[in-house]
């Protein structure tokens, strides 16, 4: 109960200014992601930018080996902080962070989820309704990245809608360049297996903590918005001045139109 009372705390916070996200977020590596856009989707801006939009809320689920750093990931990200001392999560901890993307109020959950065989059937009971899967891999433990595709085939099977998906790599601070480099070219192969974007962070120094939660949650964000005008076709729906039936014989023609009229939006 507690719990749930400091996740409701934390949604009605301020979004801090690092949370504010207005420009989007690039990858780790342009070569390593099956996510090429260079912007949001000018119907996302101008939805954004001309729209009274409520908030918006995402699920993200992290999941991968137990000690491969998955509760050190989320502690750097939403605490800033990192324990030496490692405690085995038990079932699922649950946190909720507050940003602001294109000036719409928007919360990530965060479920971080226990990596021993014992406790598998509790956390997949939190798996449904995920919009994005982090999976988690050791750099100093190969063993566990040939472990990534099938914790995300065990994720996907409880969770059928679409969802963006994260390879990411822990512990960059205890390898050098040169081992790491070998391990980044195993684990592209991986990545590209999973269609998904590949990661490499350090949860001790804090490196590449921040950017890559928020692309997580710029993609999603998107996806989100995405998906809610798909879903209103064959409705029209109102963005800017321009009047807009999303179905499937118009969408295309009218996205191309939308496109051009919101041009000032990317500036």
């Amino acid at each position: 109960m507690l719990e749930t009372r400091s996740a409701i705390y934390k949604m009605m916070e301020a979004t801090r200014d690092e949370r504010k996200i207005n420009k989007w977020p690039p990858p780790f590596s342009s070569e390593i992601t099956p996510n090429n856009e260079k912007n949001f989707d000018a119907i996302v801006r101008c939805s954004c930018k001309t729209s009274n939009l409520s908030p918006r809320i995402a699920k993200t689920i992290i999941i991968g080996d137990v000690s491969v750093g998955k509760s050190c990931l989320v502690n750097r990200f939403c605490h800033k902080v990192f324990d030496n001392n490692y405690k085995a999560t038990i079932g699922v901890d649950f946190e909720v962070e507050r940003f602001e993307i294109l000036g719409v109020p928007f919360h990530l959950q965060i479920w971080d989820t226990a990596g021993q065989e014992r406790f598998k059937s509790i956390a997949a009971s939190y798996y449904r309704g995920s919009n994005a899967i982090i999976v988690v891999f050791d750099l100093t433990n190969l063993i566990s990245l040939g472990n990534c595709e099938q914790w995300l085939l065990e994720a996907s099977k409880s969770n059928p809608n679409q969802f963006q998906v994260f390879l990411v790599a822990t512990k960059r601070d205890l390898l050098s360049d040169r081992v790491y480099e070998i391990i980044e070219k195993r684990a592209t192969r991986v990545a590209q297996k999973m269609n998904a974007e590949f990661w490499a962070v350090s949860s001790r120094t804090g490196d590449r903590v921040s950017e890559l939660f928020a692309r997580v949650a710029a993609l999603t964000f998107q996806t989100t918005i995405l998906h809610e005008l798909e879903n209103k076709s064959p409705q029209s729906i109102s963005i800017g001045l321009d009047l807009i039936t999303l179905n499937d014989r118009t969408r295309r023609v009218e996205k191309k139109k939308i496109k051009n009229k919101c041009f000032n939006c990317e500036h």
